[in-house]
């Protein structure tokens, strides 16, 4: 639904510009430097850590925290931005609860793991609020390197290339650099206008240039870039959004749950952000519940998520569902949409309760109606305006060791690339790891 298109229940100002600064307040507060320091004191400082074999950036976690301990943050930065140059915004929201947290003997022994999340976002704040980048841009090798797509991957690799010499342009579509940390990222999981603040910081390493509005397919194509430049890398994301396939969903209040949440993400004033009464949200993942989430901070009263399948499936983690939850969102598994219901602009929805039949979903025929005036599509992003001569695998680009695609000088990585889970931290090692592989390719 377009802007100023809203339907009657879709309304702004459901609550006081004061109630939405405190709702929308960091959902994990930074550590004061002695609670860092009480934290760092559980570690164990593991031999063969199963939290670092747990962090898709493999960053030294014990020695990370040892550092902290010894009272040297800003050792500490180093240490994880050397692995990982985003690790200030994947200490916000990285899902820490699945991954390093998960894997902590701590976690194991007593329930209770070493906060590794809060204990990143310390020493990371700490170095970075230092002003001065950690790294040296090595000497020019006159090669250059476009990459396509300013998101976590694009930045990773950008970084690590022009510290190793090699200039770079990054070409953006959007009209500012970040990707999904920028456009994407639950806000009261990166506060402050964090994501821009981490891309100035990391484009202090020199040798990076970013041309916002560079669109690939439109005002630049692959075989020019190919052209032009020594090596291409490709982080272009998933732009596209899988069909809801329900009769009535061309009514005004449903909308993208991907640019809801980028619509509050980019607000000036939230007060000014339309919400409905009554929001559902369709599908399981980090998507929807964070749609979800902001619906209620906004000040939607009743929020429910709808998924097809049970709560054991659902992309969320369970973490991720118990703060939905606590935010007083419904989540009512086990149905999918069938129609949407009122007369132009959405009041209800119709959902059918389904079974797992041998693997396949199937439904019962039982149905059950919620009121809804806004509803959010959050049922997975698929690949869109990939260049031709591509190799595929299923939607994504097909690649081969770092993130080489089927055309010579070109990588990928990030969302758009196949393999990989769609994680801002796994998208960083990706851009990384492809960087250390073009720069290989070319000083080679």
């Amino acid at each position: 639904m377009a802007q100023g298109q809203m339907a009657p229940g879709i309304v702004a100002g459901r609550l006081s510009s004061d109630e939405l600064t405190s709702n929308f307040t960091d959902l994990h507060p930074p550590l004061a430097p002695h609670e860092a320091a009480v934290a760092a004191d559980r570690c164990y400082f593991c031999y063969d850590a199963p939290c670092v074999t747990a962090c898709p950036t493999d960053i030294d976690i014990p020695l990370f925290i040892r550092q902290i301990q010894a009272g040297q943050p800003q050792a500490a930065g180093r240490t994880i931005f050397q692995q990982n140059i985003l690790g200030g915004m994947c200490a916000r929201v990285c899902p820490t609860e699945t991954l390093c947290e998960e894997a902590c003997v701590r976690e194991t022994a007593e329930g209770k793991p070493v906060e590794i999340g809060r204990l990143q976002r310390f020493a990371t704040d700490d170095l970075m609020s230092a002003g001065a980048h950690p790294f040296e841009r090595a000497a020019s090798t006159g090669k250059t390197v476009a990459v396509v797509g300013a998101g976590p991957a694009g930045l990773a690799c950008a970084h690590r290339l022009a510290m190793l010499g090699h200039d770079v342009v990054i070409h953006e579509g959007k009209p500012k650099p970040g990707g999904l940390n920028e456009y994407g990222i639950a806000a009261y999981k990166s506060t402050n206008n964090f994501a821009q603040a981490e891309v100035d910081w990391l484009l202090k390493i020199g040798g990076i240039t970013v041309e916002t509005g560079s669109v690939l397919g439109e005002s630049i194509s692959l075989d020019g870039l190919v052209e032009n430049y020594d090596a291409v890398f490709l982080s272009i994301g998933l732009a596209g959004v899988n069909a809801l396939h329900a009769d009535g969903v061309d009514k005004d209040g449903v909308r993208d749950a991907v640019d809801f949440i980028s619509d509050v993400r980019q607000a000036g004033d939230l007060a000014q952000l339309p919400v409905g009464r009554n929001v559902v949200v369709i599908g399981g993942g980090m998507t929807a519940v964070d749609a979800a989430i902001k619906s209620k901070l906004l000040g939607a009263e009743n929020v429910t998520i709808a998924y097809r399948r049970g709560r054991d499936a659902m992309g969320a983690s369970r973490y991720e569902q118990d703060l939905a939850a606590s935010h007083g969102v419904q989540i009512l598994t086990n149905v999918q949409p069938v129609a949407v219901r009122g007369n132009g602009a959405a009041t209800e929805i119709e959902l059918e309760y389904t079974s797992s039949q041998n693997g396949q979903l199937t439904g019962t025929g039982e149905m059950v109606r919620l009121r809804a005036d806004q509803v959010l599509k959050a049922i997975g992003q698929t690949l869109e305006g990939a260049p031709e001569g591509l190799k595929l695998d299923g939607n994504k680009i097909a690649v081969s060791g770092a993130g080489r695609t089927s055309v010579a000088g070109v990588w990928a990585g990030g969302d758009c690339a196949a393999g990989g889970e769609d994680l801002t931290v796994t998208a960083v090692a990706e851009g990384r790891d492809a960087a250390m592989d073009i720069h290989a390719t070319l000083v080679s």
